[in-house]
């Protein structure tokens, strides 16, 4: 059987450039969309984007709530439909997976400094059974004291526990270790 020119399809790596770069542009156009709730920090930063799959033309975000039942998480997805759509995604879709649940672990260094930058403390690195029950250590983001008391458990946004520092006497959320 004789093969003419057309019948030979060689894999330069062509494709696989052209799927890093849409996914290169996907990630950047999602990487400006900020969380309603806390808008110092973009949806990167939080961990909640999760992935960005490319096939042929077609995007695919994938997203996962802070925790079940996020009220952010509707206002995320249209956000980052409309972000793909104006960096040139004609087909997009956006993927809500719930498993594995997310993880304060996966907030990025810069979502941490952000936060203490705008005077919520961030919350610990790693999570730990202490983190879980409130028992970590914490500083005030205005003064860096470590005399703090837990005002409430719940702050501003769920996410966030409201306490007060004991040496400057200010009020700050803490965002809470999940």
């Amino acid at each position: 059987m004789s093969r003419g020119k057309n019948d030979i399809v060689e894999d330069d790596g062509t494709s696989d450039r052209r799927a890093r770069a849409l996914k290169l542009r996907a990630l950047a156009a999602l990487a400006s969309v900020h969380d309603p709730e806390i808008p110092v920090l973009t949806i990167a930063d939080l961990g909640v984007l999760r992935d960005v799959r490319i096939e042929g033309e077609k995007v695919e975000a994938v997203i996962t709530p802070t925790y079940s039942g996020c009220p952010a998480m509707n206002m995320i997805a249209v956000e980052a439909d409309l972000a793909l759509e104006k960096a040139g995604f004609s087909e997009r879709k956006i993927t809500t997976v719930l498993s594995p649940a997310w993880t304060t672990d996966w907030m990025s260094d810069e979502g941490r400094a952000k936060l203490l930058r705008h005077g919520i403390a961030p919350p610990p690195r790693s999570s730990s059974r202490a983190g879980l029950f409130g028992k970590e250590a914490l500083l005030c983001p205005r003064c860096g004291s470590a005399e703090v008391e837990r005002i409430s458990e719940f702050g501003s946004t769920a996410c966030k526990a409201l306490w007060r520092c004991k040496a400057c006497r200010e009020p700050f959320d803490h965002f809470k270790c999940i």
